[in-house]
């Protein structure tokens, strides 16, 4: 089985001195004991329902397997 890491560029994330420009990728979510990424990405949204009431847009999610 495989395990994911689900990503997007979506958000943002503001350092403490707000002078600086912070460009990053959130996190979303560790997917584990899946055997692919399609299966990892419906994971994701089926027990995060929150993701979709945020309007991420799925098309910009970046999956990485962790080895």
């Amino acid at each position: 089985m495989k395990s994911y890491i689900i990503i997007t560029p979506e958000g943002k994330t503001e350092a403490p001195n707000s002078l600086f420009k912070v460009n990053n990728m959130q996190v979303l979510g560790i997917i584990r004991n899946v055997t692919n990424e399609n299966e990892a990405l419906k994971r994701l949204l089926i027990e995060n329902d929150w993701i979709i009431d945020a309007q991420f847009n799925v098309g910009e999610f970046e999956l990485f397997e962790i080895l």
